[in-house]
């Protein structure tokens, strides 16, 4: 079976190749708390997006990260590329500002049935022809906290776009679905996550599960809700290997740094 490789280089000042893939980054902001290294996945990114009321965050919250500039001069530098969603929580004047700017808006507020962040990732698998699918890497700030119901609607969306890499971030962890299509190789960047990791299985249970790399491995483990889980795990290796016969939810700590 291919194996996929993942990293956490995108949250380092520069990312390096080596074993890493070769990513073409793309930046999806929410309606919750900035992470504190916002600006380091924008700067990473190649293309940004804000899903509505996540445009209300990069206005009020960007310049907050430069007290000593003009917020105004802030603002027009950390310019969206879009905004799109169904348009209930971004202020008037926030619209307002960024539409004077350049930034592209879709209105999908006739779509009830897809979550904001939904909308986002299909409109970049639409409009990046250019880019190899495989080597897309969508970075969603302010994925995890807040409402459940909105979590659980983006990790939905990790599940409903399983073929594209989608990282959940937080200021404290992250989030990405190993599909069970692949062997998987999780390259640990120490010096931003880690130690404390999880393999969650969601929406199936998992028959059996093999790792290498963590303080307590699973052989050909079987894993459930109601069941066993490999949660509070830790890692113990610079390479982590995981196979299974279901899709998994991989998590791991972000470090304050």
């Amino acid at each position: 079976m291919e194996v996929m490789t993942h990293s956490s280089s995108f949250l380092l000042p520069s990312t390096h190749a080596d074993h890493r893939p070769c990513l073409t980054y793309a930046l999806v902001l929410l309606n919750q708390r900035l992470p504190r290294f916002t600006l380091q996945l924008w700067n990473h990114a190649q293309v940004r997006l804000c899903a509505d009321g996540g445009a209300n965050r990069v206005f009020d919250e960007l310049p907050e990260l430069f007290p000593h500039e003009d917020a105004v001069e802030v603002r027009k530098r950390y310019k969206p590329d879009l905004i799109k969603g169904d348009m209930d929580s971004i202020r008037a004047e926030v619209l307002e500002f960024y539409s004077n700017l350049g930034t592209k808006v879709v209105d999908e507020s006739h779509d009830q049935d897809t979550t904001d962040l939904h909308k986002c990732v299909a409109y970049i698998h639409d409009f990046t022809p250019h880019v190899e699918k495989s080597n897309l890497c969508i970075l969603v700030a302010g994925a995890l906290g807040g409402r459940f119901d909105h979590e659980a609607g983006n990790i939905n969306v990790l599940y409903k776009f399983s073929t594209i890499r989608i990282i959940l971030l937080s200021d404290d962890c992250l989030i990405h679905l190993l599909p069970k299509t692949h062997h998987h190789e999780i390259y640990i960047e120490s010096s931003v996550v880690g130690p404390h990791c999880g393999l969650i299985p969601i929406g199936m249970p998992s028959g059996s599960t093999s790792t290498t790399g963590l303080q307590w491995d699973l052989n050909d483990t079987e894993m459930s809700f109601g069941g066993l889980l490999s949660t509070s795990n830790i890692v113990k290796a610079d390479k982590i290997t995981v196979r299974s016969d279901s899709d998994l939810l991989w998590t791991i700590s972000i470090k304050k740094i």
